[in-house]
C-alpha cells in the first residue's frame, strides 16, 4: 500500500512539473493592438484633423461588442472613459479592429475619447471590463517614438512569443483598421525596392515600354494600310474597266489641282454670261372697287 501511495505521489509531482513548464501566457480576447502617439501626417478623423489613435483587436471567433466598458491611461482611473453603449459599430465581428481617436473630444462622438496621449512621455493604455474593475488588457507605449511611427503587436493579437516574451515594438508599417501583418507580399516588389530605391529603372522602363508600343502600332497599321491598297487596286485591274487605268495612273496632286481648278473656272464663265440676260415679264393687275380712293373721300352732296 505504501508503494502505491509513493508511486501516485511520484506520478502527481511529475505532472504538475510538466504543467509548470508547459504553461503559457494566454492573449486575452481584446487585445490593445496598435497606438499611434504622435501624428504627423498620418491618417485624419473625419472632421479633417490629426491627433493619437489606439487600435482594439477582437482577439476571437465571435463578434463582440465594446459597449460599457472603459479606456483609460491611468492606472488610478479605470472609469476615465466610457464606451457609450447602444451604437451598433462598437459590436466588432471576429478578427477585426476598432479605432478610437485621442483627441480629447468627445463630443465628436463616440470613438473619440476624453484624453490624449503624450507625444514626449511614457503611455500607459488600459481597457477594462462594464465593471471598471477588471483589467481586459493593457499596453505600456514608451517615450521617444519616432513621430508617424506605431507601437504594437507584429501580428494582431499575439502579445506573447512561444517563450512568453512580450512581442510589441515599433511596428515597420501603420496599419489603422488592419492586419498589422501583411500575409503574403510579392518578392518582385521587395526586391525592386532594394535594388532601385528611388524608382530610376522603373521609370526609364515605363518610358521604354510606351515609345516601343507606339513603334509597333506604327508599323501595323503601315502596313495594313500599303495591304489594303495593292488588294484594292488589284481588284479593280482585274476588272477591265476604264477606272482600273486611271488607278494605275496615280495622278499626282498638282494635276488633280489644275483639273478642279478649270472646272471651277468653267463654271464660273457660265455663271457670267447668264448674268447679261435680262428678263422682263408681264405684270397683270386686276382693278377692284372697293380699293378705290374715291370711295374713301368725303363728297358733297350734287344738286
Amino acid at each position: 500500500m505504501t508503494k502505491v501511495k509513493q508511486i501516485g505521489f511520484v506520478v502527481l509531482a511529475i505532472t504538475l512539473l510538466l504543467g509548470s513548464c508547459s504553461k503559457k501566457k494566454n492573449n486575452s480576447s481584446w487585445v490593445i493592438n496598435e497606438v499611434l502617439i504622435n501624428n504627423k501626417t498620418n491618417m485624419i478623423d473625419e472632421y479633417g484633423e490629426r491627433n493619437g489613435w489606439i487600435e482594439i483587436y477582437n482577439n476571437t471567433a465571435k463578434t463582440q461588442d465594446l459597449g460599457g466598458m472603459y479606456l483609460t491611461t491611468d492606472k488610478n482611473n479605470p472609469k476615465m472613459y466610457p464606451i457609450p453603449l447602444g451604437d451598433v459599430r462598437t459590436q466588432i465581428k471576429p478578427y477585426q479592429h476598432a479605432l478610437f481617436w485621442a483627441d480629447d473630444k468627445p463630443f465628436h462622438g463616440n470613438f473619440h475619447t476624453n484624453f490624449k496621449l503624450d507625444t514626449i512621455g511614457e503611455n500607459y493604455i488600459a481597457l477594462y471590463e462594464a465593471d471598471g474593475k477588471t483589467l481586459v488588457d493593457e499596453i505600456v507605449v514608451p517615450a521617444g517614438i519616432p513621430a508617424d511611427k506605431t507601437f504594437g503587436y507584429p501580428v494582431d493579437g499575439i502579445k506573447y512569443d512561444e517563450e512568453g516574451n512580450l512581442t510589441a515594438t515599433i511596428l515597420e508599417r501603420v496599419t489603422p483598421g488592419s492586419n498589422n501583418k501583411i500575409i503574403a507580399e510579392n518578392p518582385k516588389i521587395i526586391d525592386l525596392k532594394q535594388n532601385d530605391p528611388w524608382g530610376i529603372m522603373i521609370t526609364i522602363t515605363s518610358m521604354l515600354v510606351v515609345f516601343i508600343g507606339l513603334i509597333l502600332l506604327y508599323l501595323v497599321f503601315n502596313f495594313t494600310g500599303n495591304l489594303s491598297k495593292n488588294i484594292t487596286q488589284k481588284r479593280v485591274a482585274k476588272s477591265g474597266k476604264l477606272s482600273a487605268a486611271r488607278s494605275e495612273s496615280q495622278l499626282s496632286g498638282e494635276v488633280l489641282a489644275a483639273i478642279s481648278a478649270a472646272i471651277l473656272e468653267l463654271k464660273e464663265e457660265q455663271h457670267d454670261m447668264e448674268n447679261t440676260v435680262l428678263t422682263i415679264q408681264q405684270v397683270k393687275r386686276h382693278y377692284s372697287p372697293w380699293s378705290s380712293k374715291i370711295y374713301t373721300l368725303r363728297q358733297l352732296p350734287r344738286k
